[in-house]
């Protein structure tokens, strides 16, 4: 009998301390998957060049954007694009010609029209309304916060013949946080190219 409470009591022992042991082996940390980080694009100073383009108007971009010719463009209706290089996105630039006051409240409707598409992911939406009486030009830059599909629009006129409309894509998936950096520093270089364009005629 003795032998047995013996044999109960050391298989106690044996259990208590292995779960002990167990217990003290899980206690370790659980490692958690460190979030996705995004490296730090370093870009040059902003300088510019005076570009010539194939739409009724010209204007300075940055150095490091390439300008796009596209076939097809005649005084009416004029695209083009321009290449944003490391900054990974497109900046599409749209001509129209304007043939009375009625179409230029519907082109202008239609500009505010292609802001408001993204008002449902928008954190809120910034504008500017841009006047340089010297060279006939006005219009209003948008500057789009949150997750959007496109940060930055903006339209110019000089409100009898001309009108121009701009649109920025970014080829990543919108994160606004990490792109803040880039963000400022292409809201600077179209902050100089919407004060330094021209009309041509």
């Amino acid at each position: 009998m003795k032998n047995k409470v013996n044999l109960v009591y050391q298989c106690a022992i044996y259990f208590l301390s292995l779960s002990i042991f167990t217990l003290l082996g899980c206690s370790e940390e659980i490692p958690v998957p460190k979030p996705p980080t995004y490296p730090r694009l370093e870009l040059p100073e902003q300088q510019y060049i005076q570009t010539q383009m194939d739409c009724p108007y010209d204007g300075e971009l940055s150095s490091i954007y390439n300008y796009k010719k596209l076939q097809g463009n005649n005084p009416i209706f004029c695209a083009q694009e321009v290449d944003l290089g490391p900054l990974n996105g497109t900046l599409f630039l749209f001509y129209m010609g304007i043939q009375n006051k009625d179409s230029l409240a519907s082109i202008i409707n239609f500009a505010n029209d292609k802001v408001d598409e993204h008002k449902i992911k928008a954190d809120r939406i910034e504008t500017e309304n841009i006047i340089r009486k010297s060279d006939k030009v006005y219009g209003t830059f948008f500057a789009l916060k949150g997750n959007v599909a496109t940060n930055f629009q903006f339209y110019l006129t000089d409100s009898t013949k001309n009108f121009v409309r701009g649109e920025v894509l970014l080829n990543c998936r919108p994160n606004y946080d990490s792109l803040r950096p880039t963000l400022q520093y292409l809201k600077k270089d179209l902050k100089h190219f919407v004060e330094t364009l021209k009309w041509k005629s």
